[in-house]
């Protein structure tokens, strides 16, 4: 039992983490919660069900399609949502309010295209391999290893390439990323729509996961992410990554042993003990958010 509910817990935890690296990214550069975030997760696990079901694409290329996607529609808020607010002479929450908005319209559009109703997210990947101590099946390995392969891929991007150090610089100090030559707008607008790709890739991970899809799913699984964010350590990489299998593994054992009404309240649960404990986040340096 113990064994079953780690994996069921490390698998669901790893969707989350690539959850929070969305926003962690984001913040990191820009200073603001990307409140469309959600939205955008929803919207490629629609995406991915378009090219499914209509398009008659496998699975693996129906997620990097759906992350091809949620960059274009990243690329559409940095430049309608978020870009015309910087710089200007706003309130600190504009940008805030902003990807509200957008975060309401995405989901008034799934309502108005694909309807209230839940959908299923169709898959040949159906076996269930026993280990013994437990049993997974195709679909968490799927999904686990999805997660993983983009979580390393994040890293080495990050720490290994020209454009992720650019990235991180921006992250740092954005004025003197500017001074030391770096295009620090082409930074942001290639961050957002990084940081959108794997929240689209949350969104199919999660419609194959759970084996559903509906407009209103990703407002729980943004606060998830949220719940995240503060967990780990504002704009802290590392700690979105550590948060979200923590948060996963918390959430399927107080189901297992506890009763499932409580598996939402878990997220905010701990957000508070955190709060408490350690106000800059479990894996951020003291007095900073951490950056990626």
């Amino acid at each position: 039992m113990f064994f079953q509910q780690l994996v069921n817990g490390l698998t669901l935890g790893s969707v989350y983490a690539v959850i929070a690296i969305g926003y962690t990214l984001v913040f990191g550069v820009l200073n603001i919660v990307n409140m469309a975030h959600g939205g955008i997760i929803m919207m490629g696990a629609y995406i991915g069900l378009l090219l499914v079901t209509v398009a008659g694409w496998g699975l693996f290329p129906a997620l990097i399609g759906a992350m091809v996607g949620g960059a274009i529609l990243g690329y559409l808020l940095e430049v309608l949502a978020l870009r015309p607010l910087r710089g200007k002479k706003v309130t600190h929450l504009a940008p805030l309010i902003s990807t509200i908005g957008v975060s309401i319209f995405l989901e008034s559009a799934a309502l108005l295209v694909f309807g209230p109703q839940t959908r299923a997210f169709p898959t040949d990947y159906n076996q269930l391999m026993d280990f013994g101590l437990f049993k997974i099946s195709e679909i968490q390995i799927i999904s686990m290893g999805t997660a993983v392969v983009l979580m390393v891929l994040l890293t080495l991007l990050l720490n290994k390439t020209r454009i992720g150090k650019a990235v991180r610089a921006t992250a740092e100090n954005i004025e003197t990323a500017s001074l030391l030559g770096i295009h620090t707008r082409r930074i942001i607008t290639f961050t957002v729509m990084l940081a959108s790709a794997l929240g689209a890739a949350a969104g199919v991970l999660i419609a194959l996961s759970f084996n559903a899809i509906e407009p209103t799913m990703g407002t729980s699984m943004g606060f998830k992410g949220l719940a995240v964010l503060i967990m780990g350590g504002l704009g802290n990489v590392g700690g979105a990554m550590a948060g979200g299998f923590i948060l996963g593994v918390a959430e399927v054992f107080s189901v297992a042993y506890g009763a499932s009404s409580f598996r939402d309240a878990v997220a905010f649960g701990l957000i508070i003990l955190i709060l408490f404990i350690r106000p800059q986040g479990l894996f951020a340096k003291a007095g900073k958010g951490g950056r990626p």
